[in-house]
């Protein structure tokens, strides 16, 4: 199959995209999903930065396999920064990884153009030199057990912003693109990165203890029906978190999207929180970046 090429200057850098009309979902070009990367690169950019991308690609669209891709290619440009991260018990038998840090546009789009539909990234940041900070970010993962829905994550995540308030910390809620939701605190980087996984684990439980019909903190997939689990083990530095604004993969492409608290304690129904790239993009002109407190609002851990 012939490979149709098109040549693009994003922001001084030459690219040559590839296949622009090729469907990555059922419904919505890889020259859409390039288009929605470079609009939205305003306001993701910013939760990007600094931080290892993982790239999980779909070269066939949503329909076909996909791979997650820590370590640069091989053709990755010398124009691309990357960071050399510990990488202990790697299933790729390397103790480090070449990881692409996406830093500015034009890397966003050659990632896009390699079809790395979703962004994964870690609660720390890796500084000039590849110096691995500790966590500036501590994120809980909310993941409704059937037949709960979204519409339970958000009464659970009302409830546990009320518990982090109490320890003097603010959070942000976004919808994870799938069924689930994130909640977000900015804290001052602690000086062991366990501390972050040791605080989530304990607010969890405590949310637990103190609602058990409706929240469970333990990871048994038995103990999940029709609760809300509140899967605090995505702070081990060695995991990610899909980014804000990445799109997800499915029938049709939907977004990991920051929404209001007033948002969150009006969802009636599933389809509330549901945004594609469009609503999104529409969303960022009203509201402008709503996680905008992560990048600067760092309070300590308690």
């Amino acid at each position: 199959m012939s490979s149709k090429r098109t040549a693009v200057d994003v922001d001084g850098r030459q690219l040559s995209l590839s296949n622009l009309d090729k469907n990555l979902y059922p419904e919505f070009t890889k020259g859409e999903v390039i288009d929605y990367y470079a609009r939205i690169a305003p306001v993701m950019l910013p939760h990007l930065r600094d931080r290892a991308a993982t790239r999980i690609r779909w070269p066939d669209g949503v329909d076909g396999g996909k791979f997650f891709e820590k370590n640069a290619p091989s053709h990755t440009p010398d124009w691309i920064r990357t960071a050399t991260i510990p990488t202990p018990g790697s299933s790729k038998g390397r103790d480090t990884l070449d990881f692409v840090v996406v830093d500015d546009l034009p890397t966003l789009v050659w990632c896009a153009n390699l079809a790395a539909l979703e962004l994964h990234v870690p609660q720390w940041k890796v500084g000039p030199r590849g110096k691995v900070h500790t966590p500036d970010l501590v994120v809980f993962d909310l993941d409704p057990g059937p037949p709960a829905t979204i519409v339970e994550a958000c009464e659970v995540a009302a409830l546990l912003r009320d518990v982090l308030a109490e320890d003097g910390l603010e959070s942000c809620p976004k919808t994870s693109g799938k069924k689930g939701l994130h909640l977000y605190v900015p804290i001052e980087e602690p000086k062991e990165a366990e501390r972050t996984s040791e605080y989530a684990k304990a607010a969890a439980q405590r949310l637990a203890d103190e609602n058990p019909k409706l929240v469970v903190a333990k990871m048994e997939r038995r103990l999940r029906e029709g609760k809300v689990f509140v899967d605090w083990s995505q702070n081990n530095p060695a995991k990610t978190t899909v980014a804000p604004y990445s799109l997800r993969a499915g029938n049709r492409p939907s977004v990991s999207t920051p929404i209001t608290w007033d948002e969150l304690e009006s969802c009636g129904d599933a389809a509330d929180l549901v945004f594609g790239p469009e609503d999104v993009l529409a969303r960022v002109d009203e509201h402008g970046d709503l996680l905008e407190p992560l990048l600067k609002d760092h309070r300590p851990l308690p």
